[in-house]
């Protein structure tokens, strides 16, 4: 799943090319029985709302709020987008392809790649270029919501604080740990209601670089545990993001290249090889709360 680096990466994008433009079409062939009833453009009659309210609007700018991406239209509606398991958004030239009902690039380069054909949502926008969604298993959330309500709607307001704000200090990351103190630190960590953003990569790189066993108990860290914890939380996902993103699965960026933080990888998947700290050391691999953790055994030895 794409987690706080990607989800930056894709807004960046965003703001880089889009501000301005205006949404002409909206098209979609998510459909699921499962959203018949709900607020979710799987939902036709909700589709149908979604895209008479921002057909004609302008796109003003993008941010991003955990693993959600926030695209604010001027009229003061935002566009949310949860990219899931699979998800990604892209910018360029597509033709929609009649016989298939698929839609496809006209453009050479990154936007056919492989993983970047699963497309399931479009904007058409006034430049004759279109923003697409590619989500190959169709997990993905797109809602909208009022400007002014977005931090008390249900899709945000109970997430935690956000890791990489000045305002996220070792003592508030402390405090937000502590809130579940028998819980396994790589659970507490993905925890979106702790803190917003990171997933499975990042707290295992986070784990790997703080010497901490992904399975220690929150109540059984030492003050410096805390500290380091804070200082490579920060240093690793900037990391990411200057990296543009982990592409080691599906993510792509708008421009459907891949990010390159997977080559920076010291933990996260990375089972069998040796530890680049040279302790003599070998990642190994085991289950946390039904995900993968990585580490290594040596310097990262629980308590």
């Amino acid at each position: 799943m794409p987690e706080l680096p990607e989800v930056q990466t894709t807004v960046n994008g965003i703001n880089d090319n889009l501000p301005g433009l205006k949404i002409l079409d909206v098209w979609t062939d998510y459909k699921s029985a499962h959203a018949m009833h709900k607020e979710s453009i799987k939902n036709p009659k909700y589709f149908l709302k979604f895209k008479k309210e921002i057909t004609g609007t302008k796109i003003i700018k993008a941010e991003r709020r955990a693993k959600n991406i926030l695209i604010h239209l001027s009229n003061r509606k935002t566009v949310l987008i949860h990219m899931k398991m699979t998800g990604h958004l892209m910018y360029g030239k597509y033709m929609l392809d009649k016989k298939s009902k698929t839609w496809k690039t006209t453009e050479k380069g990154p936007l056919e790649d492989p993983f970047n054909q699963f497309i399931h949502l479009v904007f058409t926008l006034n430049n004759k270029k279109h923003l697409v969604f590619s989500d190959v298993r169709k997990f993905a959330k797109v809602v909208l919501i009022d400007s002014s309500n977005l931090s008390r709607s249900p899709h945000l307001s109970h997430l935690g604080p956000e890791p990489l704000e000045k305002s996220f200090t070792a003592s508030v990351l402390r405090q937000r740990l502590l809130l579940k103190p028998n819980g396994k630190i790589k659970q507490v960590l993905m925890e979106q209601t702790v803190i917003a953003g990171i997933g499975n990569i990042y707290s295992d790189e986070i784990l790997f670089a703080s010497g901490i066993h992904p399975l220690t108990q929150v109540k059984k860290l030492k003050p410096t545990d805390f500290k380091n914890i804070w200082k490579y939380t920060k240093k690793i996902l900037k990391e990411g993001i200057d990296f543009k993103g982990d592409s080691l699965s599906d993510y792509r960026n708008i421009d459907g290249e891949r990010g390159g933080f997977q080559y920076r990888h010291k933990a996260y998947r990375q089972t069998g090889k040796l530890c680049s700290k040279k302790d003599g050391g070998t990642i190994k691999r085991i289950v946390v709360g039904g995900r993968s953790g990585h580490f290594c055994p040596v310097h990262q030895k629980l308590r």
